[in-house]
């Protein structure tokens, strides 16, 4: 069973979800930082009744640490979610974070894991959440 983004948009909505934008068969869950200020979630709903996060850890908030270990920190953020068979897409990214005007000057660095939870076609075996039509 596939869905249009339309139809994730307005099931997400009524269920009471932000949302940031919609990119190609993705719709992106948006996060209130301030009233006057939204930003990417990290979460998305694709037209495949499929359920990605992202976790990241930011160099900026350990600057001691190696690259191993900002993933590791990453990775254990997901930890609550791991018991409900989610799948790991890939090792990991490294996301440099620049500023607009000069490029080549790096803000911040993000160590980012990301999960997905994928609902196979016969209903068995992968919950479907609530807010996808």
């Amino acid at each position: 069973m596939s869905v249009n983004p339309t139809e994730i948009r307005k099931a997400l909505l009524a269920s009471g979800f932000e949302l940031y934008r919609t990119q190609g068969d993705h719709v992106h869950v948006a996060d209130r930082v301030r009233d006057n200020l939204i930003m990417d979630s990290g979460v998305s709903v694709s037209t495949a009744l499929s359920v990605k996060f992202v976790v990241r850890s930011q160099r900026s908030d350990f600057p001691n640490d190696a690259t191993a270990n900002l993933f590791e920190r990453a990775r254990a953020l997901a930890g609550a979610a791991l018991g409900r068979r989610l799948c790991r897409d890939g090792d990991g990214d490294v996301a440099r974070c620049t500023i607009r005007a000069d490029p080549s000057r790096t803000l911040d660095t993000w160590y980012e894991v990301s999960f997905r939870k994928i609902r196979n076609h016969a209903g068995r075996g992968h919950d479907r959440k609530s807010v996808l039509p």
